[in-house]
């Protein structure tokens, strides 16, 4: 009889502490946090994204450091799953990114894309193609910024 208790103890303790943690794969939904947020498309700005930035300033020429820091951050975060070609790999090519959205937009992106992928037609467009929700890498200002000028170098602003 104790040994039958002490098995349904320790039953009992597995099944209710063994809470299974996603360790990766499926990002095509939300997070629990961001699924507690309205998805307000109507505040939405196309232009500018969701985030902190509202203003970026590039210059009229390419930092070549920065590109060169951005890469290497790139090469870390982002090339297991974009080219820079035009080419998919698990999300879509970065070639001629920066003709296609405002600076302001790809920061906002980088730095916290789920809010963006909530409301943006075009992002939601992008992931029924894609099937894979973007996580978030963490980048720092600085290396968002740097990762911004690798995109410029990438489309040939020189």
């Amino acid at each position: 009889m104790y040994k039958l208790s002490v098995l349904l103890v320790a039953m009992f303790l597995f099944i209710s502490c063994g809470k299974k943690e996603q360790t990766g794969g499926d990002f095509s939904k939300p997070t629990t946090e961001d699924a507690a947020k309205p998805a307000d498309a109507s505040t939405y700005d196309p232009n500018r994204g969701e985030g902190k930035y509202d203003k970026v300033d590039l210059g009229a020429t390419l930092d070549q450091a920065m590109a060169t820091e951005g890469q290497k951050v790139a090469e870390v975060k982002c090339t297991s799953c974009h080219k820079p070609t035009d080419e998919k790999l698990v999300g879509p090519g970065w070639k001629g990114v920066t003709s296609r959205h405002r600076p302001e937009w790809i920061m906002n992106f980088i730095t916290n894309p789920d809010p963006m992928i909530t409301k943006d037609p075009k992002m939601q467009a992008q992931l029924e193609i894609c099937l894979v929700r973007m996580p978030n890498q963490g980048l720092n200002d600085t290396e968002a910024r740097n990762i911004l000028e690798y995109m410029r170098k990438n489309d040939g602003v020189k």
